[in-house]
């Protein structure tokens, strides 16, 4: 017997993916490291406050490493933790499947 939608694991993906930016934040740093500065150059109408939740939920699960250096100014920069990295895939398949769903409204719109 097939497992209803409230019963799939997914979910707590999900869970842990909510929020506007979290799955733009992993697929910038799916890229290489980034500075806090980075985030808001990279996504407009990112605001610090938000950026910063957003980030420390990430951390908090263990998909984010945050880097404080003792410099002044200080810097910080993040990464993806080897198990935020276990994302990239499924960043693949959702990035594919977006692909696929813009053709399709595209055609949609030629047909209609």
């Amino acid at each position: 017997m097939r497992p209803t939608s409230c019963d799939y694991a997914a979910n707590v993906t999900l869970g842990i993916l909510e929020g506007k930016w979290k799955l733009l934040l992993l697929c910038h740093l799916r890229n290489g490291t980034k500075r806090f500065c980075d985030f808001t150059a990279l996504i407009p109408g990112l605001t610090q406050k938000v950026l910063t939740y957003q980030l420390r939920e990430l951390e908090t699960h263990g998909l984010v490493r945050r880097q404080i250096y003792p410099v002044i100014p200080p810097k910080v920069e993040y990464s993806l933790t080897p198990y935020g990295e276990s994302l990239i895939p499924l960043m693949d398949l959702m990035n594919l499947w977006g692909e696929k769903h813009k053709e399709r409204l595209l055609e949609s719109e030629h047909i209609g």
